[in-house]
């Protein structure tokens, strides 16, 4: 019988990923989420009955275990960027990791992989960054042996890095920019599934491995290369990190007031994020250790970023119309 992978988060931006590849390399997948009927277009992944959405809640240790039992590998994909209902930072990427790690170690699961992310630090004052730091922490207590993959900013089709930036051209003759100087280096996810499917076939040594693309950009950088993929011309301006915090605080009351029906988009997490460089560390295990060369971001944009174009799919007949003589 093939192999069994759990995939907590496994519809999400990253997790989709890893099952629709781990389904194309025969193994049977449980994607593992708490409402499996927001996740049935993960069955089309793989033949009749090979990935299957199941309830779990990564607060709950028995359905966690539920989700595990039998499985071959875990894959810990959950992430959250502002607290949701009970779910919070604390008992998301501490706690639930660790009940994912401390049950894996139980059940006998051979492989374990953790997502995390570049620039962790459990000593930062974003609970955040400091959450996702000590969640390494507590995998590795109860599984020295785990595979923990630290992405930078990834993007691909239907993430909220790349499409963001476009969507802001699209709606305004202006874009601000938030930590212009901030320098990145954007993974494309489909890289960054491919090394953590790697690591749940048993194929990569134990350890952290930090994950950035093959170019270094800095935001200003971003915004011109989203302008440029999209055809449009527009005022890029550098906003302090004075006036974005300002702005976090007046749409963090608006979230709160609203029982969370308005989106926070500037949280305070993420601002410290922007504050500072989201780089691979110099020494680090990275793509090179594991043999994947990751695709910079011009290979990949026009894919997904020509909706944003003022004639869509047929900005580029247009301009090649122009040269055209009449008769």
């Amino acid at each position: 019988m093939s192999k069994l992978v759990t995939i907590f988060g496994g519809s999400g931006f990253l997790g989709r990923q890893v099952a629709r590849i781990m389904a194309q390399e025969g193994w049977r997948v449980r994607v593992a989420v708490r409402r499996p009927d927001e996740a049935l277009f993960t069955r089309t992944y793989g033949a009749v009955g090979q990935v299957v959405p199941v309830l779990c809640n990564l607060r709950d240790e028995a359905s966690v275990r539920a989700a595990m039992t039998d499985a071959d590998a875990v894959v810990n994909c959950v992430n959250i960027l502002h607290p949701e209902g009970k779910s919070n930072f604390e008992n998301i990427f501490v706690e639930g990791a660790g009940h994912v790690a401390r049950i894996s170690a139980e059940l006998g699961v051979a492989q374990v992989v953790h997502i995390s992310g570049l620039a962790v630090d459990a000593d930062s004052d974003s609970p955040y960054i400091s959450a996702k730091a000590r969640g390494e922490e507590a995998v590795l207590e109860q599984r020295p042996d785990a595979i923990i993959l630290r992405p930078s900013v990834m993007f691909g089709p239907g993430d909220q890095f790349y499409n963001r930036f476009a969507g802001m051209a699209a709606a305004s003759p202006v874009m601000p920019i938030i930590g212009a100087r901030t320098r990145l280096q954007p993974v494309f996810v489909n890289d960054v599934a491919k090394a953590a499917a790697m690591g749940a076939a048993g194929k990569v040594a134990p350890g952290i491995y930090e994950l950035g693309g093959p170019d270094i950009m800095t935001m200003r950088e971003i915004a011109a290369q989203t302008l440029q993929e999209t055809d449009r011309r527009r005022l890029v301006i550098s906003m302090p990190f004075w006036a974005a915090r300002l702005g976090s605080t007046i749409l963090g009351i608006v979230q709160f007031v609203t029982f969370g029906i308005v989106k926070n988009p500037l949280p305070r997490d993420q601002l410290v994020l922007l504050s500072q460089d989201n780089l691979v560390s110099e020494g680090a295990k990275s793509f090179a250790d594991l043999g994947i060369q990751p695709l910079a971001a011009e290979a990949v944009l026009e894919q997904y970023l020509w909706p944003y174009r003022p004639s869509g799919q047929y900005e580029a007949i247009k301009r090649s119309a122009k040269n055209l003589r009449p008769l």
